[in-house]
């Protein structure tokens, strides 16, 4: 579904202008200074200019579209021009943000001064309508623009973007990671490649080389940048040709063959290699594998050729990627997430879910605890919980808050510090960054987890976009009761829990005394006050490790609580051995015996017990 971006519509606005026989002016975009600038303006006098005005012959596309189209101009967004030399390589992609390209066009009879683009913001892609004036100065386009003066595809989408975040100075410093969601809908993953195993191993160096190529291959969008730790480093070229500070596209990922001649064919030496370009369209890697380089000598001119090596300052060139992970401090890659449900390629079920931080005075209607450094208002965050159904799926999960981007000011429109944990007990979290999203790719074992999505300090308020995305439906839901529900049976009881057990089996052995491993498929129950918590089953194992959690809200804690350990067969399951705990006397940690229906020792099994009154306690 695509929605119209502050209510106006494409199609109704061209028809009005045709018909009144005017070029279009957009009212809510208007050719002025308060759609360049926050404030005051900055660079002087600028004359707003429609592409005819410009050339003889405007064009969307010259001889179609490609990273090398485009330049950045007099503004800090290197990161936005170079997710858009990252979108050049993707038709299926730039055909979305760019609808109607064969039909946006000038010199006919449906021109009408007006264009539209399209960008996915918070979980909806939108439409955003603009009229073709463009910002110049002595007659050229001050920001981005194209190596041909007759195209315009780049600075059309440019100001659509700056329309959609506010103003052009909106945009000047940023988040290449966003663009690439906002040009995508996909989820994007940023890598600390200071800080990664690869920088050191070779065996994770090839795994993430697996992953970005497949992460290419599959058609997401890649960058990658030199952090600087002070302003001063902003933008200083390095003797290596790289500049510090700057966003660059990763333009195509491969592996190249070495050698030359009859002999390429029978050697299986390959090369991992990277094509990058520098959205100023000039200045370039310097080192092995530059354009000019000795290293060219070991690949043949028909790999050359396919690779579309060129000798030329274009901004555009080759790394080896053991060089990019060892001069780049960073990588983004925005993966396009497969949730069709017939593909060759893996498919993902995805829980899509808007919520909010909002601040109350009383604790059991706040929503803004902050991190779990805050203890005490932490659980008063929203909380969701999901199921893994496999016995190890890889679960992706994005948290994206509302962009402030669009505000009045430059300081209100940063990103609060946001993040997010999950439990079963704390199994982990992403870190907490004030970007717009957070991602975290990681292997959840069979269960039921929690997930709480907070800012870093409490009593702040914003929206979020979570989105969990897992091989089998997940079953995601929003905790809204405080506690759980009464029932007709807990009316007769004690109404409400007064205590909170937490239950860790985590492996048992020397089950099935005196039959074999093949007949024994040995699963466990933990059974509480009517309430039980089955695990999974193992295959062929008398030693199975099952690592299952369970937290019982018990309002008897007099009541011993049991555990079962079964066979899994064919026609009827068999029991191999069970114990009673009574948890009055404190926590428990320890391998407790199991007994047999004869009362004799059946094997042993491995608990954590862990009680408290309250939950934070567990």
């Amino acid at each position: 579904m695509v929605v119209p971006f502050d209510g106006q519509s494409f199609a109704a606005l061209r028809m009005k202008a045709l018909q009144k026989g005017h070029l279009f002016k957009d009212p809510r975009f208007p050719a002025s200074d308060k759609s360049l600038f926050y404030k005051e303006n900055r660079i002087g006098e600028v004359a707003w200019k429609r592409p005819q005005d410009l050339c003889d012959n405007p064009r969307l596309f010259v001889d179609g579209i490609s990273a090398h189209d485009l330049n950045q101009g007099k503004l800090g967004n290197c990161w936005f021009v170079a997710a858009c030399s990252s979108l050049a390589s993707q038709e299926s992609l730039w055909q979305k943000v760019i609808p109607d390209h064969k039909n946006q066009v000038w010199h006919t009879i449906s021109y009408a001064g007006i264009f539209h683009f399209r960008f996915w913001r918070f979980g909806t892609w939108v439409d955003v309508v603009i009229d073709d004036r463009l910002p110049t100065m002595n007659g050229k386009l001050i920001y981005c623009h194209s190596n041909d003066a007759s195209e315009f595809w780049s600075a059309l989408v440019e100001k659509a973007y700056a329309k959609l975040c506010g103003c052009y100075e909106a945009l000047d410093g940023g988040n290449t990671a966003d663009a690439l969601t906002d040009f995508t809908g996909g989820v994007s993953e940023m890598i600390d490649l200071a800080e990664n195993p690869a920088k050191a191993d070779v065996e994770k160096r090839k795994e993430l080389f697996e992953r970005v190529l497949k992460v290419h291959g599959r058609g997401g969008l890649i960058s990658c940048s030199i952090k600087v730790t002070n302003s001063s480093n902003m933008e200083v070229k390095l003797p290596n040709g790289l500049v510090k500070g700057h966003a660059y596209a990763v333009t195509d990922v491969r592996k190249v063959k070495l050698g030359r001649g009859l002999m390429a064919k029978f050697k299986s030496d390959k090369v991992n290699m990277v094509r990058i370009r520098n959205p100023w369209g000039q200045s370039e890697w310097t080192g092995a594998w530059s354009d000019s380089s000795d290293e060219w000598k070991q690949v043949s001119k028909s790999e050359r050729d396919a690779m579309g090596v060129v000798v030329q300052d274009d901004g555009e060139f080759w790394m080896n990627f053991d060089d990019m992970i060892t001069n780049f401090t960073d990588l983004i890659m925005c993966r396009l997430i497969n949730t069709s449900h017939v593909s060759i390629y893996k498919t993902w079920v995805e829980v899509l879910v808007h919520g909010a931080w909002r601040r109350h005075s009383n604790p059991m209607r706040n929503r803004a605890g902050g991190c779990a450094n805050n203890k005490e208002t932490f659980l008063q965050n929203p909380q969701y919980m999901f199921k893994v159904k496999k016995s190890v799926d890889e679960v992706l999960i994005s948290l994206q808050q509302k962009d402030r981007i669009a505000t009045e000011t430059e300081e209100q429109k940063k990103n609060l510090p946001i993040g997010f944990d999950i439990f079963r007990e704390k199994i982990c979290g992403s870190a907490y960054v004030n970007s717009r999203s957070v991602f975290l790719r990681t292997e959840l074992k069979h269960g039921r987890y929690v997930i709480i999505p907070t800012t870093y300090d409490p009593d702040v308020e914003g929206d979020f976009l979570l989105r969990i995305f897992t091989d089998v439906a997940c079953r995601c839901k929003e905790l809204i009761v405080d506690v759980p529900r009464r029932t007709c049976w807990s009316c007769l009881c004690s109404g409400y829990p007064s205590l909170i057990t937490q239950v860790h089996v985590l492996k048992a052995e020397g089950l099935a005394e005196g039959g074999s491993d093949s007949s024994c498929n040995p699963y466990m129950i933990i059974k509480c006050e009517g309430v039980q918590v089955r695990s999974i089953f193992h295959q062929r194992t008398r030693s199975p490790v099952f690592d299952t959690k369970a937290i019982f809200y018990r309002k008897k804690p007099t009541q011993p609580i049991s555990i079962e350990v079964y066979s899994h067969n064919m026609l009827r399951d068999t029991l191999l051995g069970q114990l009673s705990m009574c948890t009055q006397s404190g926590d428990i940690d320890d391998t407790l015996q199991l007994k047999n229906k004869s009362d004799a020792d059946a094997g042993t099994i491995t608990v954590t017990v862990v009680s408290s009154a309250m939950l934070s306690g567990i």
